[in-house]
This record gives structure tokens, C-alpha cells and sequence, in this order.
């Protein structure tokens, strides 16, 4: 691939958040792996911004792009890349300014001593609405990599995006850059499983900790059947897999403005809780889950009055959001109610999320 000089970038480096448990604290430090370091990476994508951004069609080709960061030297790291459209509801135009992109590097050694050292395709959740959205839902990513490693791992990123043809930026805002699904297999000595099944034919243990996880945060778009918005692993293609949960941003946690359930589960809005399980009706076997649960519970409090990106409203919402669900969990008369429901004939229990293709 042959770059004009239009890919040369350029881009100031902002100040970092480093989140540890104790909270957000200023780093440059990026000597570690992509998504082994908590910094806020600062990025410019130089691109045609019109051709990128109005390619939003059923098959959308890649576009040639320079992604640029500075080391924690000050040096200005160039890296040729190329991007495309991906994604169904963040993609279309009436939806979001920015469509959710598929970033792709060639292997050089530019590559190979940068950040994204190893990484080939990666996913960059642009904002929707408002990029406040984009740390929602970056932050029910760490969510649940408090509760399992056999989670998506993420890195908030601020980005900007210099045109290279008409000499304009768009940003800085923010953006989730999402591990790619193979090496998150691979972290866990797993392969991914393309295929769809029934939901009784996954592991149970992990299903039951990832369905209650949807249930916490108020998200009912996935589906085991079709797929949508999950991926499963397993050691091998014998065994039974682990469903993964990704695209968090229909969650009634996040509460995205454009986000609403699907008409078929006749929910009022996505702040209502669905356990979209199946059904079960021996409630012990949720003692386990609930169990881990309770046990991170400071941790997940701590990860929402500790994040120094959240505004004060929406910190003391989160936290009586959670607070509804860890009341419902340790309540036996609670837990039999919400799940259970799949249990329920008359109910929408049943219903598959297919979203918006099969």
C-alpha cells in the first residue's frame, strides 16, 4: 500500500487517566501491552473523512489511514493502517455521527515496536450521541472483567480525526478500542466456536454468571441462538463453549438516548431489568453466581465512585441502579420472581434477540 503525504499526521498529546483501583491518576506510561495498560491513549486518525465516514453501505472497503500516538519519549509513532464501516445500528447514518469502525495494520516493524505491537484488526467504538456514552460503556467492559477473564478487554482511547484532503479535525472525543476476538480466546487457551445452539448447550456455570451480568446491567440485546452480541469459546471444538458478552451500549446502565428494547420483550424502556436466561426452576443453581457477585461488589461499586471521568448525577444513579439489583439478588423471594421468568408461558421469555441482521 502507498501512502500520499496527506497520511502525515499530526496530533498533541493530552493528559492521560491511569485507573487503578484507587482511581484515575495522570500517566504517559505505555510500555506495556495494548490492553495491559489502563492510560488513555491519545490517537489522531488521518483519512478522507468523507469517504470513510459515508461508507456505510452492506459492504463497505477498507480506506487508507495513518494512525499517530506519541511514546512516552515524545517521538511521533506513524503506523499505515487501513479502516472500514462495521457494525448494524451504530452504522446507519439516522443513528450516529460516527459509525463504529474495523481498524486493520499491516505488519512492519513500525508495528511491531509500537503499542499495537501483535494486533491486526481491532474494533474503535466511536460515539454514537455523545462520546460520555463511549466511558459508559467502556466501563461494562471492566465490569466484567472484574467477574471473569473470559471477557473482552478494553482500551479508552481519545481520538481525533485529521482529514487529509480538506485540511479539517473532527475531536478530540472519545473512543473504546475493543480486543480482538481470537486473541481474547487465546488469553484463555480457548478457540472461538462459530456456530449457532441453544443456550442450554453452553456451559451452564459461566452462562448463568454471563445472563446475570445482562440482567445487572439492564441489557437485553444478545442472543445465544443468533449470536448477537456474543461470542463462545471453548478448548476445543468437543467441548461445551463459554458465551462472551460485547456491545454494551443498549445496557440500561449506559442508557444511550437512542437505546430501547426490543418491541417484541414489551419492556417500557431499558432501565428495566429482563433475565433473558432459560428457564430454571431450581433457584440453588443460582447460588453460586449470586455468590460471586456479592463477593466483587466493592470492587464494581468502587469502579464507578473512583472513575474521575463521571459526572456526579450520573455516579449516584449508577450506584442506586446497582443497589436495586444487589437487592433483588439477596432476596430469595426476588430471585425466584426475575429468574424464573423464563419460566413464565404467558410471558416474553422466549423471545430471540436476532437485532437488526441474522
Amino acid at each position: 500500500m502507498i501512502l500520499s503525504k496527506n497520511n502525515i499526521l499530526y496530533v498533541a498529546m493530552l493528559i492521560c487517566f491511569m485507573f487503578p483501583v484507587a482511581g484515575f491518576t495522570q500517566s504517559t506510561e505505555q510500555t506495556t501491552s495494548l490492553f495491559e495498560n489502563d492510560s488513555t491513549l491519545q490517537l489522531t486518525l488521518s483519512t478522507n473523512m468523507h469517504e470513510l465516514f459515508n461508507d456505510r453501505g452492506d459492504q463497505p472497503k477498507y480506506h487508507p489511514l495513518v494512525v499517530s500516538y506519541f511514546d512516552e519519549a515524545g517521538k511521533k509513532i506513524l503506523i499505515p493502517a487501513e479502516a472500514k464501516t462495521r457494525g448494524h445500528f451504530r452504522k446507519l447514518k439516522e443513528n450516529c455521527l460516527y459509525p463504529p469502525l474495523l481498524l486493520h495494520f499491516f505488519k512492519n516493524d513500525t508495528l511491531q515496536s509500537s503499542v499495537f505491537k501483535d494486533q491486526e484488526k481491532l474494533k474503535l467504538v466511536m460515539p454514537c450521541r455523545s462520546d460520555d456514552y463511549v466511558i459508559y460503556e467502556w466501563l461494562v467492559y471492566q465490569l466484567y472483567n472484574i467477574i471473569t477473564p473470559k471477557s473482552f478487554k478494553a482500551r479508552l482511547v481519545s481520538v481525533t480525526v485529521a482529514d487529509n484532503k480538506e485540511n479539517k479535525t473532527a475531536g478530540p472525543f472519545y473512543a473504546i478500542l475493543l480486543e480482538d476476538a481470537n486473541k481474547m480466546a487465546a488469553r484463555n487457551n480457548e478457540i472461538i466456536v462459530d456456530r449457532k445452539m441453544r443456550p442450554q448447550d453452553v456451559q451452564q456455570t459461566d452462562f448463568l454468571m454471563m445472563s446475570v451480568f445482562q440482567y445487572m446491567i439492564g441489557n437485553t440485546d444478545w442472543s445465544i441462538q443468533y449470536l448477537q452480541n456474543i461470542k463462545l469459546i471453548a478448548l476445543d471444538f468437543t467441548q461445551y463453549p463459554t458465551a462472551v458478552p460485547y456491545d454494551f451500549d443498549h445496557a440500561g446502565i449506559v442508557n444511550a438516548p437512542y437505546a430501547k428494547p426490543a418491541e417484541e420483550l414489551e419492556m417500557s424502556s431499558v432501565r428495566q431489568r429482563r433475565y433473558r436466561g432459560y428457564c430454571i426452576q431450581d433457584m440453588k443453581k443460582f447460588d453460586s453466581t449470586i455468590a460471586l457477585f456479592n463477593k466483587v461488589k466493592t470492587a464494581i461499586y468502587s469502579l464507578y465512585t473512583n472513575c474521575t471521568l463521571l459526572n456526579s448525577h450520573y455516579v449516584k444513579t449508577t450506584i442506586k441502579y446497582l443497589d436495586e439489583f444487589y437487592n433483588t439478588i439477596n432476596n430469595p423471594a426476588s430471585v425466584k420472581k426475575e429468574f424464573s421468568y423464563p419460566c413464565d408461558k404467558n410471558g416474553t421469555g422466549d423471545v430471540i434477540i436476532k437485532g437488526l441482521k441474522d
